[in-house]
């Protein structure tokens, strides 16, 4: 086997995913957002040329089950570990142990995100232009990290949720002399700000949930648009 993918996502529980979006969202409409988001990067990653999509569910004791509802294409696998660093060492760890040679994982924060850019990742590493890619998100972070053997240590102390993720991660890469590679930069749906993002409404980008659920709180940008309005 030669390429697989893995989607991290939590079962879109009110006040357990999205909150940073309210008071714009109530909590139950930021879940119901965040479903639609799930439920996009799932239909859309479909297209991929992958051998096995996984996807690495936080368990909640109803996560299981909503998501084999979800798509029966999906692989689906608990995280396991006691923070973010620690789950994706094992899911990587896991993966590449069922035979894998190129691995990538993104999260379910940038519905709208061009799936060329994830074939960029699997085409730099497996031309050996680079051991390891990163997707460079406009907070600091990354959308997606990508790699051809396990590397825990691209994982352990990073400061995670802060504007120091993606500058820790490659620095830990240059210190075990791994080449990375930056894609093309893109964004979470994280903040308010978010939910007016040209792009978001661009009717090509595929995030037709997304798209859809946003329009009953708000309308498409104009320019100088800072925020969107209180939701009625």
């Amino acid at each position: 086997m030669s390429r697989a993918l893995l989607i991290f996502a939590r079962r879109p529980h009110p006040g357990r995913v999205k909150t940073r979006l309210s008071p714009f969202l109530t909590l139950k409409d930021a879940a119901g957002l965040y479903e639609c988001m799930v439920r996009d990067i799932v239909a859309r990653t479909a297209t991929l040329e992958v051998d096995v999509r996984f996807l690495f569910y936080e368990d909640d004791g109803e996560a299981e089950s909503y998501f084999r509802e979800l798509d029966e294409g999906l692989l689906l696998l608990p995280q396991e570990g006691a923070g973010l660093g620690e789950r994706l060492v094992n899911a990587f760890s896991e993966v590449f142990s069922r035979g894998f040679r190129t691995v990538a994982v993104i999260g379910a924060d940038s519905p709208d995100l061009p799936m060329a850019y994830l074939r960029e990742a699997f085409e730099r590493l497996e031309s050996g232009a680079a051991d390891v890619a990163f997707g460079p998100t406009e907070d600091g972070g990354y959308y997606l990290a990508a790699m051809q053997a396990p590397h825990p240590e691209l994982f352990r102390d990073v400061p995670w949720s802060t504007d120091q993720v993606l500058s820790v991660s490659l620095q830990r890469a240059t210190e075990v002399g791994l080449r990375p590679a930056l894609l093309p930069d893109w964004y979470d749906l994280d903040e308010p700000a978010d939910l007016v993002r040209p792009g978001l409404w661009n009717v090509n980008n595929e995030a037709c949930r997304t798209r859809e659920f946003l329009s009953y709180f708000t309308s498409p940008p104009t320019a100088g648009t800072p925020f969107p309005p209180v939701p009625r």
